[in-house]
């Protein structure tokens, strides 16, 4: 959320606004009844819009010899279905996952794009509550393999890591086993996407309003500094957003994998 906290400049008997995490809480735009309509709310159904219309626009009438928007589709969609889904799944078992793992890598990144996008101006992603509702999803899709594919009692063993050759190890291997996969999986997952999107917009924010800050008096060499600062972080966002999308399909790819592959 890119609004100052003050007109004030340095030099003028003011401090530095320094952004927190006031710069993540906004007003509602509206309010129904105990319900209230905010601005990420606002812009993961644009992202979810955005995706889906662009989609349609790519595929909807599809030709054979394909044009400008069908070709940037049909790149977006080979990536992740050659890059992600097939080096973890293979062909004959990821083509399912395909719809499923393209849809959630655009949504991701379009999620994180907004924060780039003039008068947007903040990654949906960034509010713990979004990553979450993704990672729970690729969660329950993953426990959902797990017991489908193996049983009741296999399926236990895949998470749990269980294996009678392990000897007196073996109830160590199982604890760690199920905290890692029940508990602190879809945890990290989450928080993995959420930390660098959170601290990426904070550091943009910060050297922004550092630029307004001090732009008063011999400061002015600071704020040119501080906006050169601003335009490079922005760029390297640019960079991190995609490769965070990248990473969460790829975990949720590899998750998927491990549901479906034989236990030993």
């Amino acid at each position: 959320m890119l609004a100052f906290e003050t007109d004030c400049h340095i030099f003028e008997g003011c401090g530095f606004p320094a952004p927190g995490l006031h710069s993540f809480v906004f007003e509602p735009l509206f309010k129904i009844g105990g319900f209230e309509f905010n601005k990420p709310m606002l812009l993961a159904i644009l992202g979810s819009l955005v995706v889906v219309g662009f989609f349609w626009a790519a595929f909807g009438k599809a030709k054979v010899v394909p044009g400008k928007l069908q070709m940037i589709g049909e790149t977006g969609y080979d990536f992740v279905r050659r890059g992600i889904v097939y080096e973890a799944l293979g062909k004959k078992q990821g083509d399912k996952y395909v719809p499923f793992m393209v849809s959630l890598f655009f949504f991701v990144w379009i999620m994180n794009i907004w924060s780039i996008i003039p008068v947007a101006s903040f990654p949906v992603t960034s509010i713990i509550a979004y990553p979450a509702g993704l990672a729970l999803v690729v969660y329950v899709m993953w426990v959902f393999l797990t017991f489908k594919k193996h049983g009741f009692t296999g399926g236990w063993k895949n998470i749990t890591g269980y294996n009678k050759e392990l000897g007196w190890v073996l109830p160590l291997i199982v604890v760690i086993e199920a905290l890692s996969n029940l508990i602190i999986r879809p945890f990290t997952h989450a928080v993995r996407l959420f930390a660098n999107m959170f601290a990426g917009h904070l550091l943009i924010v910060m050297f922004t309003i550092a630029s307004w800050y001090l732009l008063n008096g011999i400061g002015i060499a600071y704020a040119g500094a501080s906006l050169l600062m601003t335009i490079a972080m922005t760029a390297f966002e640019l960079f991190i957003q995609a490769v965070q999308a990248y990473i969460f399909v790829l975990l949720a790819t590899s998750y998927i994998q491990g549901a479906l592959s034989e236990h030993h």
